[in-house]
């Protein structure tokens, strides 16, 4: 799986053989088409964007034309083993709805996002004075799809505040696993989560 990009490496990982999977902005198809691959999955995207859904098509990943603010009232609680908000959490308007919908339909959510506050991202700021650009945050400011940036640390203080239960979190630098400071030295951050009032499995 070296090949891979890490955080799909680590999703590939996580999610367990024959799982039912919805990826919430499932982009081109990519890890969907890997999930079936390797863990033979049953999976369903929801995307946005219409040539990224050409793309699935071509890969022939199911996948439906979809707005995530919009919700996810078509499914019902629990329909899927495993939601997937991978690298699309910033980009939605209204995030914490989204997350909230995705709690209450998959029975686990696989959260991934840029950390806005690693060590690269602060220098240029506090140096530079400029907006960030880093591997994970690659765009301008004027081009950026993101609406919303966050941290590592904001996430964590976000589930323990809306009671979300954090089963694991990984987080990365490039391709390394980061496990000291990572709200400093992780430039991504991926975690795996359900609703507090239920069991840790």
């Amino acid at each position: 799986m070296k090949t891979f990009r890490p955080d799909y490496g680590i999703i590939i990982k996580i999610v367990k053989e024959g799982s039912t999977v919805l990826d919430l902005g499932c982009g081109d198809g990519t890890l969907l088409s890997l999930l079936a691959k390797y863990k033979n999955v049953r999976g369903q995207g929801i995307e946005i964007d219409q040539k990224a859904i050409a793309e699935c098509v071509r890969r022939g990943v199911n996948v439906l034309h979809g707005d995530l603010d919009q919700g996810l009232a078509e499914y019902p609680d629990r329909s899927f083993d495993y939601v997937i908000l991978n690298d699309c959490l910033p980009e939605v308007r209204h995030p914490e709805i989204v997350l909230t919908e995705a709690l209450r339909v998959g029975k686990m959510v696989i959260v991934g996002f840029p950390n806005f506050c690693y060590i690269s991202a602060r220098i240029q700021i506090c140096l530079f004075g400029r907006v960030p650009v880093t591997s994970s945050l690659p765009y301008q400011w004027y081009d950026t799809p993101n609406l919303h940036f966050l941290s590592t640390k904001d996430f964590l203080i976000f589930c323990r505040k809306k009671e979300i239960q954090v089963l694991s979190a990984y987080h990365l630098s490039g391709r390394h696993r980061v496990y000291f400071l990572p709200n400093l030295f992780a430039d991504f951050s991926l975690f795996l989560l359900k609703p507090q009032k239920e069991k840790a499995i």
